[in-house]
């Protein structure tokens, strides 16, 4: 390996690893990560494995590519896989995730009330954050239950489109911060002790809090608080039990990105944020390169010749068809004049991120004619992740 070159990242390897049970793909936006997702679930499913690609990208891309009308909380077969596995797909559902932790952690009576809860519906639904809580109570969730019953080996995760995706780390500690927070623990008072323990600054507070916010309103907000305490305990304890289990051997991280200035960039800081939380990174992905066409001319040559070309002054002592011919060579030459100092920005771009981060395995994917919309498609983009000859572009 030289100076400024990645180490190749054996995808075929890391798919065909039963040790491994997580593979978690970050990055950011429009770098073709739903898509890496979805053709690595695919690859490993036809490979022999048992595989949900689990998504948290509201994007249709998924379904479409796996010809499912609608992702949902549920797991949806894939029609199609060849090979002796089996591939589920499905997309998180933030709210209704939220309602069944609370339905599987409280008595009917209770998870009623807490459903019908105006704080509970508007945090369940809309409030920051609750996404990455959910993500990772999802993830603990199908890794307990679906791992337990032999339904799945594999879980794929594809996260959402921007640095947001890594937020779900840091769920526990947010969570905890906030049941633990000065303003919760004196509404959670009442509930925790006899009102005798009240004191005469707490009655105060409790008082202006009426006045404020009214009656109604006060005893809404102490009962959901008082929910979270009492349901959403174990969640602490669950999401802490899944960080670790990301940080295990068993899980694997891709960070996905483009050969673009600014995609690199937020690879970088997925590579740094992983390996500062101890986080078990696996490989870098750049998607949509352009690879060298082994034609031999450089874009100088290319360029020179078609300037010799357009100097010719064929004009009018030439046929019309030996002008369009001429014209027509420099045009192909000025084309792959362009195409080569594409290929030059690109491999440089990769150099320098491979400087700076030189133990990453990284897998260089080309640039598809067309989108991918179904399982031939995804099969393409497996072919291609698992074939990486080391003339490619970080060369």
């Amino acid at each position: 390996m030289t100076a400024h070159t990645s180490p190749e990242f054996d995808v075929d390897g890391l798919l065909a690893d039963r040790g491994t049970h997580i593979i978690v793909c970050c990055g950011a936006g429009g770098v073709g990560k739903t898509t890496t997702s979805a053709a690595l679930a695919l690859r490993a499913a036809e490979q022999g494995r048992k595989v949900v690609v689990l998504t948290i990208d509201p994007a249709r891309r998924l379904a479409q590519s796996m010809g499912i009308g609608q992702l949902d909380n549920t797991p949806r077969p894939v029609v199609g896989v060849a090979g002796g596995g089996s591939l589920d797909a499905m997309m998180l559902d933030m709210k209704r995730t939220f309602d069944e932790v609370v339905e599987s952690q409280a008595s009917p009576e209770k998870a009623r009330a807490i459903l019908a809860n105006p704080f509970y519906v508007a945090l369940s639904s809309s409030f920051a954050g609750t996404q990455e809580y959910m993500a990772m109570e999802k993830l603990g969730q199908i890794y307990r239950d679906a791992f337990a019953e032999g339904r799945y080996d594999l879980i794929v995760v594809d996260t959402p489109p921007s640095r947001s995706a890594l937020d779900f780390l840091d769920a526990p500690e947010r969570l905890s911060s906030f049941l633990d927070g000065r303003f919760v623990r004196l509404l959670l008072t009442p509930a925790r002790g006899p009102a005798r323990l009240m004191s005469a600054g707490l009655g105060l507070v409790t008082g202006a809090l009426n006045r404020v916010l009214g009656a109604q309103v006060l005893r809404d907000l102490q009962t959901f608080v008082t929910a979270l305490d009492t349901v959403f305990g174990g969640f602490r304890t669950r999401a802490r039990k899944t960080y670790a289990l990301l940080q295990a051997a068993e899980t694997a991280f891709l960070v996905i990105a483009a050969p673009e200035p600014d995609a690199l960039r937020e690879a970088a800081y997925f590579v740094e944020r992983l390996e500062g939380d101890a986080m078990p990174l696996r490989g870098l992905v750049v998607n949509r390169s352009v690879l060298p066409d082994g034609a031999g001319l450089s874009a100088v040559a290319a360029q020179a010749a078609a300037e010799r070309l357009e100097g010719l002054g064929y004009g009018d002592r030439a046929t019309e068809s030996a002008n369009g011919s001429v014209a027509l060579t420099a045009g192909l030459l000025r084309v792959h004049a362009d195409r080569e100092l594409m290929v030059e920005r690109q491999r440089l771009l990769q150099a320098r991120f491979a400087a700076a981060h030189p133990r990453v395995p990284t897998a260089v994917v080309p640039a598809l004619a067309s989108d991918v919309h179904d399982l031939d498609g995804l099969r393409t983009v497996g072919d291609l992740l698992a074939d990486q000859p080391r003339s490619g572009p970080a060369d």
